[in-house]
């Protein structure tokens, strides 16, 4: 049964600009983290700590850290793949929280983060347990949970002892990736509901791209399944450079009204998020995929007397 409330991360600043040919500057990323504080996110992904010449738009990750607001009510995260991640991103001194990941198939980790996929969850282990040690947490995020662009199917029995092995450096949650979009509602709230009886008491954390337009739908199965943390990007950008044919994240603005209007609190102020949107619009140069921020307000707001 759904909550009635869940924790929203904002994963823009680095999900949604990473795959984007637009090279987007670090005043705009630092705006765009601003303006998702604004907004109510307490939580936000704002860079990776990755090899440049892989993900360029990731180059200036330092720069971004340094341009941080000093806020000790949001919690800054940064991707790290690897222990040198892990330490730039640490010496920092403006991250709070490491973000992991391990990936569900051999090919795709390889891929992703050049090791298998045993190897991936040994060294999502390692950078939980060097966040611990540098006095921040750590978080573990499974890639590929629903679905690999190469191997295709993946066995959710595989999923549910990879959370069970991850949960053991002790992360404040684990995360079901859809890396490229092919999860459906019902795969959804099954895996949700036995990882999350695999790592009782730590929360499962859900991040669903809109590929194959089921991001919604996944967020709902997977909130109702008794996910308590959900991922968006403002305006629904996203993708894996790393992942043949992945899209957008669910948007940001699309989830919070979803949510909101059913009745569980995320915490974020839904018309911040439609202006926000608007302006990454003009950023990127394109229109963004997010639908609510294209749509006429509902409920219409009532018009105001002059004084």
């Amino acid at each position: 049964m759904a909550s009635a409330s869940i924790d929203f991360v904002e994963v823009g600043p680095r999900d949604g600009l990473q795959n984007e040919r637009t090279v987007v500057s670090t005043a705009d990323k630092l705006e765009l983290i601003a303006r998702a504080i604004a907004a109510g996110a307490r939580r936000i992904e704002v860079t990776s700590f990755v090899n440049p010449t892989r993900v360029p738009q990731m180059a200036d990750a330092e720069a971004v850290c340094a341009g941080l607001p000093e806020r000790e009510d949001v919690t800054f995260i940064g991707l790290v793949m690897n222990a040198r991640g892990a330490d730039r991103a640490i010496a920092t001194g403006r991250i709070d929280q490491l973000g992991a990941v391990a990936v569900a198939t051999d090919k795709f980790a390889i891929a992703n983060q050049g090791q298998t996929s045993d190897e991936s969850v040994e060294a999502a282990k390692a950078i939980i347990v060097k966040a611990r040690e540098a006095g921040l947490t750590g978080q573990a995020t499974i890639g590929a949970s629903f679905g690999c662009p190469f191997e295709g199917e993946v066995d959710e029995v595989r999923v549910v002892e990879m959370a069970r092995r991850l949960a053991e450096a002790g992360p404040v949650e684990v995360a079901l990736a859809d890396t490229i979009g092919v999860a459906n509602p019902a795969h959804v709230a099954r895996l949700v509901a036995a990882v999350r009886a695999a790592i009782n008491p730590l929360p499962v954390r859900v991040h669903f791209h809109n590929t194959r337009g089921t991001g919604l739908a996944n967020v709902w199965a997977a909130v109702s399944a008794g996910a308590g943390v959900v991922d968006a990007a403002l305006g629904g950008l996203g993708g894996c450079p790393f992942a043949p044919g992945a899209a957008g994240n669910v948007s940001s603005e699309d989830v919070v009204y979803m949510l909101e209007r059913a009745h569980i609190s995320t915490g974020m102020d839904l018309d911040r998020l439609i202006e926000s949107s608007a302006w990454l619009s003009d950023i990127i140069g394109r229109k963004l995929p997010g639908m609510v921020a294209q749509a006429p307000r509902f409920p219409q707001q009532p018009a105001t007397k002059d004084a």
